[in-house]
């Protein structure tokens, strides 16, 4: 029962294992009143479940100048001198900052789609302390050095969580390696790139060469690629909802579309290339990531035999493959529209098996908000609706910690990490409904609306400061951009 419970956690347990050469540029010109809810920058946290990396304890966490600089157990608190602040947070969870590797921010360019603010005050309120702004949907797309630069002079005293920023890879930079290494010097964490269309003009799909080309370099750099991994393929099922012979407001029509064999097409090309990514391989020190696998059939057995090769690759999963089934959702609800599709309960089911067994590396939210007029949700055409799940402060998770975190100063509970911290009541239950406080711009598109939720955020702390507590947030944005050097 214990299990099934942490599974239904508006949490999402996010890995970002290649962020592990980054140096975090950090300033902040506001004092501490304005970027915390606390009027103090040392205090001690103490709670009954304090998640670290030996385990879950009874103990108190000591906080100063936005580090962790001590981690005692209940015993040896008593023992400690107590002449600075404590927040007792008593039997709820104290646990690492969330981190979510997928996001659409949208900002700059389509900020009545979502934006900085509006996000990441829906990012704190879920638990999340860092995300990681996907180069499209904003507009322009951030695929060069100027474009990267209108990202972070948009986030600036914009954020209330700590942001970091994809670069793309198109076709218009993919063979420039000069232009990707000024995006990649300009601070890009890595590259994303679509082997589909994007449904965004100025963000145009790759192929096999692309990548290639797209990897070669950023082995130089050590960081990743990743990659939309859907082939279309002219199967008989897509030919037929083409030409007009399914409803469209049947999901099934929709499901259809875009079977699980455009994913499988499409890693299949992909491992082609990630071979060179092993050790001694013309391209080792890039890595690959995979993102939103809906398919845990025969694409997940590609990826886990890629692994066992020994290529330099890894994939995610969204909470909302995890939380829905294609037999659940109502014909015309095109608020479940996303591409790829969330497919039959039988492969969630194996999602959630692979998920638990580590062959699926880490979730990220994939928010992709959107006007509701771009939803349709009147016409509840899911093949002209925009695709996306808005789930950024609503979502479901797991049990666990980031666990391919390596040498930064966040993701875990450690002294000399920064205290990125969430505090949370797992066991509270509430109905999503217009009465709860949803921080997402257009709370009507998401698909969590309506449903019964587990798992209550009580503070989110970002670098010692409590940016979001129950009713509200910080005075002011004081999350920084996070750029790699």
């Amino acid at each position: 029962m214990e299990n099934l419970q942490w599974r239904l956690f508006p949490v999402l347990t996010l890995v970002a294992s290649f962020l592990f050469l980054l140096y975090f540029r950090e300033s902040s010109e506001l004092s501490q009143s304005v970027c915390s809810l606390l009027p103090y920058d040392h205090y001690w946290m103490t709670g009954k479940r304090v998640v670290t990396p030996q385990g879950v304890i009874s103990g108190a966490v000591e906080i100063k100048d936005g580090n962790i600089i001590s981690i005692v157990k209940a015993e040896d608190w008593r023992k400690k001198s107590k002449t600075v602040p404590v927040i007792d947070y008593g039997e709820a969870v104290i646990m690492p900052g969330l981190i979510d590797v997928h996001s659409h921010l949208d900002d700059p360019g389509r900020v009545e789609w979502e934006g900085f603010p509006s996000g990441t005050r829906a990012a704190a309120a879920g638990g999340i302390t860092t995300l990681i702004d996907m180069p499209l949907n904003s507009y322009p797309s951030t695929i060069s050095t100027e474009t990267l630069k209108l990202k972070i002079e948009a986030a600036k005293k914009n954020i209330y969580v700590d942001v970091g920023f994809w670069g793309g890879l198109v076709p218009e930079n993919a063979f420039n390696a000069t232009a990707l290494e000024a995006l990649l010097n300009a601070g890009a964490l890595g590259l994303k790139s679509f082997m589909c269309p994007s449904g965004i003009n100025d963000f145009p799909m790759t192929n096999a060469s692309h990548i290639k080309e797209g990897l070669s370099v950023l082995a130089r750099y050590k960081r990743p690629l990743l990659v939309h991994a859907e082939i279309q393929q002219d199967s008989e099922s897509h030919l037929e909802v083409a030409h007009g012979k399914n409803d469209a407001r049947s999901y099934s029509t929709y499901l259809k579309s875009r079977p699980p064999s455009w994913e499988e097409a499409a890693i299949k090309e992909l491992l082609t290339i990630t071979k060179d990514t092993r050790s001694g391989g013309p391209a080792e020190g890039a890595h690959l990531h995979i993102v939103h696998l809906s398919d845990a059939s025969s694409s997940l057995d590609l990826i886990k035999e890629a692994k066992s090769n020994g290529d330099s690759i890894t994939v995610e999963t969204c909470p909302h493959y995890l939380a829905f089934s294609a037999e659940e959702i109502p014909d015309g609800d095109t608020r479940f529209k996303c591409a790829p599709p969330i497919r039959d309960g039988a492969n969630r089911e194996k999602l959630w098996e692979a998920l638990m067994e580590g062959q699926i590396d880490m979730l990220s939210s994939d928010h992709s908000p959107t006007e509701p007029e771009l939803k349709l949700l009147n016409d509840g055409d899911f093949l002209r609706a925009w695709g996306g799940i808005s789930s950024l402060q609503l979502h479901g998770g797991v049990r666990g910690l980031p666990s391919l975190l390596h040498n930064i100063p966040r993701g875990t509970i450690a002294i000399g990490n920064h205290a990125d911290i969430v505090v949370w009541e797992p066991e509270m239950e509430f109905d999503l409904n217009d009465d709860h406080p949803i921080y997402i711009k257009h709370p009507q598109i998401s698909a969590y609306l309506g449903r019964r939720l587990s798992g209550k955020v009580l503070g989110t702390f970002v670098r010692g400061n409590l940016v979001y507590k129950e009713g509200g947030h910080a005075p002011a944005a004081c999350g920084v951009p996070i750029l790699a050097k």
